[in-house]
């Protein structure tokens, strides 16, 4: 069905810019855009339907580039022991940080997964979400990873999104192999990735390269298995100090180094050089009260384009609004907002290595937007909480409207 989508503003977000067509229309043919424009120049070709959307400013459907929307339990409790001082690393010593969630998730049947994450998904569609990505990590066995992979293939197939699924079995050491962390990357290695890749379970491969979790050298095993396997890589890096992971992701060509307050200018340049996004996760800067900002400046002299993210988990960003990450990127970050719009479309689709279709309103992509009640794009970094009245529209049709 052509549908003509008269009456708007658009906001292109091509270049990672807001491009704005004042008097806009635009017509799609089922899932696709097949024109966008000035409204009245549209060619004389047929049309099924018209749709008026009563001056709103249209986006591309907003894509959140980094979550773990899959867990069990939650873990409160311990943001109850950070507001009493302790630090993130005396909580996983201690037995708590992402192992708790281990546990939970473990115990959880797959059906709980299923519904458990349905609700938190449902929360950030709300928000404008057309395109999401879910990592795996807190199961930690071939069994409980394996089912994690699967619970966010079911998401995949009954919701109305777009899921990539990525396989984050390097998250941490579960405890029975405390003190064997070599032979837990060989079971990925030569055991777990081949296996979930041959059922098709996996879109990309991630790793948590951190002091309390996994060497440059033990990430290396892993990318180099993804690399022959043909997954694309993508890595935790440089959150809590400097080990060069985002560089070696880089030389991997990832598709994004992700956290990145410590990351060096030396890394920087190698991203740059390989076309490697930076994903910042504002969330988890400001639930752990960090004070390293990632190097925004610095970013931005190298061109390397920055996407934005909830991060949402259990444990570090317990975030159900992209929109509210688009402000803290703004006030925490010193992002402009045309920078936070950009994070949250065109560069986080280039961060899920999806550009070609998604991300930007053009002819020939995908017809995933937001029709949103306000005048001006910066609107969307400037409102705190609440919901903006808006149109979600998802391969053409409508999924959400309040």
């Amino acid at each position: 069905m052509r549908i003509l989508w008269r009456h708007c503003q658009i906001a292109t977000m091509e270049a990672g810019k807001y491009n704005l067509i004042p008097h806009a229309a635009m017509i799609t043919d089922g899932p696709r855009i097949v024109w966008l424009g000035e409204a009245g120049t549209q060619s004389d070709d047929a049309i099924d339907r018209e749709v008026d959307l009563h001056g709103r400013l249209v986006t591309p459907g907003l894509i959140d580039c980094h979550t773990h929307s899959v867990f069990g339990g939650d873990r409160s409790q311990e943001f109850e022991m950070r507001l009493s001082g302790e630090s993130y690393a005396e909580i996983a010593a201690a037995g708590g940080g992402i192992i708790s969630t281990v546990n939970a998730t473990r115990n959880a049947s797959q059906q709980q997964l299923l519904e458990s994450a349905r609700k938190r998904i449902h929360a950030l569609r709300k928000d404008g979400v057309t395109t999401l990505e879910i990592k795996s990590g807190y199961g930690l066995s071939f069994a409980d990873e394996g089912k994690m992979l699967q619970v966010i293939r079911a998401l995949g197939a009954e919701m109305p999104l777009t899921i990539f699924s990525t396989c984050l079995a390097a998250h941490a050491l579960p405890g029975e192999y405390q003190g064997r962390a070599d032979e837990y990357i060989d079971e990925i290695c030569q055991r777990w990735l081949p296996a979930w890749h041959a059922q098709g379970l996996v879109d990309a491969v991630d790793a948590f390269c951190e002091h309390l979790a996994f060497s440059p050298q033990q990430v290396e095993r892993v990318f180099h298995k993804a690399q022959q396997l043909g997954l694309p890589v993508k890595l935790h890096a440089e959150q809590l100090s400097l080990l060069h992971g985002a560089g070696l992701a880089a030389r991997y060509n990832a598709l994004s180094a992700d956290h990145l307050e410590y990351l060096c200018e030396e890394d920087i340049a190698l991203m740059a050089q390989h076309s490697t996004t930076a994903v910042l996760l504002p969330g988890a800067f400001y639930f752990l009260r960090e004070s390293q900002q990632p190097p925004v400046a610095l970013l931005r002299q190298h061109q390397v384009p920055m996407a934005i993210s909830s991060d949402l988990n259990p444990g570090t960003s317990p975030v159900l609004s992209l929109r509210l990450m688009m402000n803290m990127a703004c006030t925490l970050f010193r992002l402009t907002p045309e920078e936070a719009l950009a994070g949250v479309t065109c560069h986080a689709a280039r961060a899920l290595g999806i550009s070609d279709r998604c991300g930007t309103l053009q002819a020939g992509k995908e017809a995933s937007f937001v029709a949103w009640d306000i005048t001006h794009p910066a609107e969307l970094s400037y409102w705190l909480g609440g919901t903006l009245s808006k149109q979600v529209i998802y391969q053409g049709e409508e999924v959400w409207h309040d």
